[in-house]
């Protein structure tokens, strides 16, 4: 893998604007009624890429890698016009090699077609012939334009908080700021990294995972969306947020001259502290780091406006790696399939339109996929419409081979 992330494909042709997402979106805007249901589908295809990587025992790299083959991939593509469920077969193949985890395809194909036609998924039509994802494969690559490198939030997460094994992980130099000569190392001055409790790290790792499930990581560097992951953490953490809440309140108290007389029983627990090893102090560590801290908050309130949105996506799904639960304080209602507000269960075949407005279904957005393809496809049969149509010829192969 390329070690410095700014000589990086990824940097250079994979950083996108939100205006590219919008313009890549545009024919599938004219098939749906909602376009918040194109952010419904992001959700729902990267947990289908999770849970398939999963059953092939992928690490969670390999996961990682295979969402953001996907989103690329949709850069160029619409949905109306492919066949997202080989797409998603091809994209954890070629992942799977991309991160030295390589998958037999006719593993992958069996795998692969066992799961698509579990529930709530039912597709009937995944191709058992091991040729058509090999020929997807090829249609996939030359869409990447042969850019397999891809770099994740992960190492820069455990470089900073001093979880990085020497036997386990190297450190990207230019993504991290290690072995890079010229410059400073991006946190600052590297006088210390940050200290965080298991479980604060656990959370922010956790954050990280659930940004794949929106085009986040299509828009920043991986160095800014772990910063905003350890940003998010030290604040909803809850011993670590206390003892953030008691370092704001020591700052406010030192300009203060004139101070109340102190009890011996105070001045011996000062003492005592004084002896302890202090504290780091979270909000000079973030403001000593050499990133733009308003650019920071604004990828906060995009994750955060993630998991808001989330909170209406009902499937029924155990994600024990997930950061959801943080946010929300407990899980919420809306995670079961068919169950409204009301907190009557509905059948999720017949979702009403007051439903709809709430939120949406695995099952409800299959429906939609299928609308939307039956729908493209008879635009591109009448010719005589007059309406200008775009042909992919290697897509429009793959589909008929699916």
């Amino acid at each position: 893998m390329a070690t410095d992330f700014w000589a990086s494909s990824h940097y250079k042709r994979w950083i996108v604007d939100r205006a590219t997402l919008k313009e890549s979106r545009l024919d599938d805007l004219q098939y749906v009624d909602d376009p918040e249901y194109l952010d419904f589908f992001a959700m729902f295809f990267a947990n289908v890429i999770t849970k398939l990587g999963k059953k092939l025992n992928f690490r969670q790299r390999v996961i990682a890698t295979a969402i953001v083959f996907f989103r690329r991939f949709y850069i160029k593509n619409s949905y109306c016009e492919t066949d997202p469920f080989i797409v998603i077969a091809a994209c954890c193949y070629v992942a799977g090699k991309a991160e030295e985890s390589p998958v037999h395809i006719k593993n992958m194909v069996a795998e692969a077609r066992l799961f698509f036609s579990q529930q709530p998924y039912g597709v009937k039509y995944f191709p058992s012939d091991n040729s058509k994802l090999a020929e997807m494969e090829f249609y996939l690559v030359a869409d990447l334009e042969c850019d397999l490198t891809v770099f994740h939030p992960y190492r820069t997460l455990l470089s900073i908080c001093k979880k990085e094994s020497s036997n386990d992980l190297q450190t990207e130099a230019g993504e991290v700021g290690v072995g890079v000569d010229d410059g400073s190392r991006y946190w600052g001055s590297g006088d210390g990294q940050l200290e965080l409790p298991d479980d604060a790290f656990q959370l922010a790792w956790s954050i990280v995972n659930d940004t794949y499930r929106s085009d986040i990581c299509l828009l920043y560097p991986p160095h800014l969306l772990a910063i905003t992951a350890l940003y998010l953490a030290v604040v909803l953490h809850g011993p670590t947020r206390e003892l953030l809440q008691q370092q704001s309140h020591s700052t406010e108290a030192t300009p203060v001259h004139s101070s109340p007389r102190r009890s011996s029983r105070q001045s011996s627990s000062t003492s005592l502290g004084h002896a302890k090893k202090p504290s780091q102090d979270f909000v000079a560590f973030f403001a000593d780091l050499n990133v733009s801290m308003p650019l920071v908050a604004t990828i906060a309130q995009e994750i955060i406006s993630l998991y808001t949105l989330w909170e209406r996506y009902l499937e029924d799904s155990d994600l024990v790696d997930s950061a959801r639960g943080a946010f929300h304080g407990h899980p919420s209602t809306l995670t079961q399939p068919g169950a409204s507000h009301s907190g009557v269960s509905t059948p999720v075949e017949s979702l009403d339109d007051a439903q709809r407005l709430h939120g949406a279904t695995p099952t409800f957005l299959l429906q939609v996929l299928t609308r939307m393809r039956e729908n493209r496809l008879s635009d591109m049969a009448q010719a005589s419409s007059g309406r200008p149509v775009a042909v992919n010829k290697m897509l429009e192969r793959t589909q008929a081979a699916g």
